[in-house]
Formats: C-alpha cells, sequence, structure tokens
C-alpha cells in the first residue's frame, strides 16, 4: 500500500474557524498515525476574494495548533496542469460548452419542481451543434463549461466513516466546473490536484457528500484511481444547532480568550468520536489511537463550556518552560508552580502574582480575631522562612490559641492575600516575604 497522503485545502477568504480547524486535525491525526504525509494546499483560484493576508494566518494558525504540513501547493500556481486536463477532458467529450443565464436556470428549476420532478439540468446545452456555437460567438456569448457525468456506471463507494455509499448519476446535475470568464470552479481542480499531490485519504465535512459522488466520476475521467473518503459530521453547538458564533469562531477569537493549542487539539481531536476527551494525551498520544470507526454519524457537539474545562485541566499540567514568557516579570517556577492549579488560563497569573507582591485589600476583623492576627504576626517575624512558614505558623498558633479548622486558616488566608480561597498556603506563603506578611498580620 502506497504512503498515507492527506491534505488540509482551505481558501484564503477568511479565518479560520474551528470546524475548519477540525478538519485540519483530523486530516493530519490520519497521515501521522500512518507514517504518512499532511499537506497543505491552499485553494486560492477565486482572485476577487482571496487575500494574501489571510494565506498568511492560515499558515499561523496551524503552527499554533502544531500541525506543521510536509508540504504546500497553491492552486494560483497550478493554473497549466488544470489547462492540460481539462484540453484531455474536453478532447474525451467529458466536458462541454453550455450558455444558461442564472435567471434562466432558476426557471428550468422551478419548472421541474412544479411538475414533481427533481430539479436536474436537462443537458440542453448537449443538443447544441457547432454552427450554434460560433452563433454564439458571434453574438458574444461566452460559454461556461460543465462535466459530463456517466449516466451508465453507478457511483459507488465505502466511506470511511458513512459506510457503503450509491449513487445514480441520472439523478444528478453535470456541475459547471469553468465559468464563461474562465476561471475554475472547486471540485474539478481539486481533484486534478489530488491526483497530481499523490492524496491518497480524503476526510472533510459531510457538506462534500454530493461533491465527492461528482468528483468519483472525474477521477475516472482522468484515468485515476479515486483517493478513500470518509465523511465526517458536522459541528454543531452545544445547543444542538451550528450558531453565527460557532460558524465565525476563529483561531484569533480563541487566542485572545486564553485558550490553549493544547486543548483545542485535545477536544477536536476526540470530537465525533465515541473515545473520550482526555487532557493528558499529548498529539502523538491522539495520533495513535486515531481511528475513523471510532467516528459516529451523529452531530459532532462543539461545547465551549468543555473547551474551558479542558483548557484549565491542560494549564494545570503546564511546565514552567512553557509559559515564562508569558507570566509577570520576577515570577519565577516556584510561583508558578503554586499558582497554576488555581488557573483556568494563563493570564490569570499575574493576578495572584500581584496578591504575591501586594499590596493587598483584606477584609475587616471583629476584635478578636484582629487580637489573634497581632498574636500570628509575632510568631511569623520569629519563623525561620524558608522552612516551611505555613505549617509552622499554624501549628504554633493551634498550640497556643486552641483554634483549628476554619477558624485557624481562613482569618490567615484572609489577611494574608485578601482572598477567601486560593492556592494551597504551604507554597504561596513563602513567595510572600517575610516582612511584607508580618505587615499585613499586623495590619488588622
Amino acid at each position: 500500500m502506497s504512503q498515507v497522503v492527506t491534505r488540509f485545502a482551505p481558501s484564503p477568504t477568511g479565518r479560520l474557524h474551528v470546524g475548519n480547524i477540525r478538519t485540519a486535525l483530523h486530516n493530519w491525526l490520519l497521515a501521522k498515525q500512518a507514517g504518512g504525509r499532511f499537506l497543505l494546499r491552499i485553494d486560492d483560484t477565486d482572485a476577487a476574494r482571496s487575500r494574501e493576508e489571510h494565506v498568511e494566518s492560515i499558515r499561523a494558525d496551524l503552527a499554533w495548533l502544531g500541525l506543521h504540513p510536509d508540504g504546500e501547493e497553491r492552486q494560483s500556481a497550478r493554473f497549466a496542469i488544470y489547462e492540460e486536463a481539462f484540453e484531455r477532458l474536453a478532447a474525451q467529450g467529458r466536458v462541454y460548452r453550455a450558455y444558461e443565464t442564472a435567471q434562466e436556470l432558476e426557471l428550468k428549476r422551478k419548472v421541474l419542481l412544479g411538475r414533481g420532478l427533481p430539479p436536474i439540468y436537462d443537458r440542453s446545452a448537449l443538443a447544441l451543434t457547432e454552427a450554434d456555437h460560433a452563433a454564439k460567438a458571434a453574438a458574444g456569448e461566452m460559454p461556461h463549461w460543465r462535466f459530463k457525468l456517466d449516466h451508465d456506471t453507478p457511483i459507488t463507494w465505502d466511506d470511511g466513516i458513512r459506510g457503503p455509499q450509491h449513487f445514480d448519476p441520472r439523478q444528478m446535475s453535470d456541475p459547471v466546473v469553468r465559468r464563461a470568464d474562465g476561471s475554475w470552479l472547486y471540485m474539478l481542480p481539486s481533484a486534478i490536484d489530488d491526483v497530481a499531490m499523490g492524496v491518497t485519504d480524503v476526510l472533510r465535512g459531510e457538506d462534500h457528500v454530493s461533491n465527492t459522488a461528482t468528483q468519483v466520476q472525474m477521477f475516472a475521467a482522468l484515468g485515476a484511481q479515486p483517493p478513500r473518503f470518509a465523511h465526517e459530521a458536522l459541528l454543531t453547538g452545544a445547543e444542538g444547532k451550528l450558531s453565527k458564533r460557532l460558524g465565525s469562531l476563529g483561531v484569533a477569537d480563541l487566542r485572545e480568550a486564553g485558550i490553549e493549542p493544547e486543548a483545542l487539539v485535545a477536544l477536536l481531536a476526540r470530537l465525533g468520536t465515541a473515545d473520550p476527551v482526555d487532557a493528558t494525551l499529548d498529539a502523538d498520544q491522539l495520533a495513535a489511537s486515531f481511528d475513523l470507526s471510532r467516528f459516529g454519524r451523529a452531530p459532532a457537539r462543539f461545547d465551549e463550556a468543555e473547551l474551558q474545562r479542558v483548557n484549565a485541566a491542560i494549564v494545570h499540567r503546564l511546565p514552567f518552560e512553557r509559559v515564562s514568557p508569558l507570566l509577570p516579570e520576577g515570577m519565577g517556577e516556584a510561583a508558578w508552580e503554586a499558582i497554576r492549579p488555581n488557573l483556568a488560563h494563563v493570564a490569570e497569573a499575574a493576578e495572584w502574582w500581584s496578591v504575591v507582591q501586594g499590596p493587598i485589600a483584606a477584609p475587616a476583623q471583629d476584635a478578636e480575631t484582629a487580637t489573634f492576627l497581632q498574636h500570628a504576626a509575632q510568631v511569623a517575624a520569629a519563623l525561620d522562612w524558608q522552612a516551611a512558614p505555613w505549617a509552622a505558623l499554624t501549628a504554633a498558633l493551634k498550640d497556643a490559641t486552641g483554634r483549628k479548622g476554619k477558624a485557624l486558616f481562613l482569618p490567615l488566608r484572609q489577611a494574608l492575600t485578601g482572598m477567601d480561597h486560593g492556592p494551597d498556603m504551604n507554597a504561596l506563603l513563602p513567595l510572600i516575604a517575610q516582612d511584607e506578611a508580618v505587615r499585613r498580620l499586623s495590619s488588622n
């Protein structure tokens, strides 16, 4: 069997959103799992809408996620390849000229629907003679081109997720593959590229199933074996439908919200499968367990609340080396390890570091608690700050005052941090300078 080759083929007409990212990730995982190659193809045949800044953002987004392509192609540099294949198809009679306007096609569609018939193109253009074409050219009419489906050959393939697929080409319209201005539509250049690039597996959304049915015949007309196809269920929001927000949620939005790339990869890798999301698995482990047979036909629900939970779990595991450029000045490894169990996002470390550095606003205490804190300040001043000061402080105060549990710990935490909760004080207190801790305890 040839080496597995997958591809991700975005159009640079906007930012990548979560649905695009999931497609890219699954193709990367499929290739990595098989020891194959993952290719990036920029589908920029639409010159009017394609933007170079979007090409750069696609590359940057993939790099941020750790999805590094093994090669890159751009359709705008491959027009000669398309032209050569197109001429071969024309010589075979597999593409033909048609002239209907959008309005004429819509009228035909309405007539067919009114008769209770499927709105399939009637192939009337095939009846035109060379004299008819010459007359239209003389009148300034330019043709668009359709791919002629083979009505005598049923379309079948064994889909990697959906199972056996069957389409009757007689119930399908011959697709337009080239506009009157010579520009290309999606399907034919994509098939030509998949052949030329050696793509063996095409994994994409279920909205492409009908495109695949057409492209199966395009591959045959090009004299090529079709790749293996798999179509996964589309993403929906937690409420069960694709929200406008989800449809436009991009990598930039997620990064701005403090989402770590590892969290997005962990969630999207398993979304649509029967496998649980596991924040402890790295990309290599996710790839090793990637299996198309684990994908279901039910909608794949993207829950932003679940992403936040996964992100927190990822943050709690991030090593200091990974986050150090993102932390406040002066915050070292001990501080990071003390604070990270309380973080949902790395950026929140700055808030806890400000608690360490001060100043803080401690709540007012009653007279009895204020006296207790004054005593705590005297004990703290005499401690060896390098030898577990929190354990020593609370043990001494428990023995001296008889306080225990919440009555012992909460007033100390409030006075030292201004908070009712937070990081383990065993780890946090040594980060606060001893004289600053004494001052905070005494201020009540």
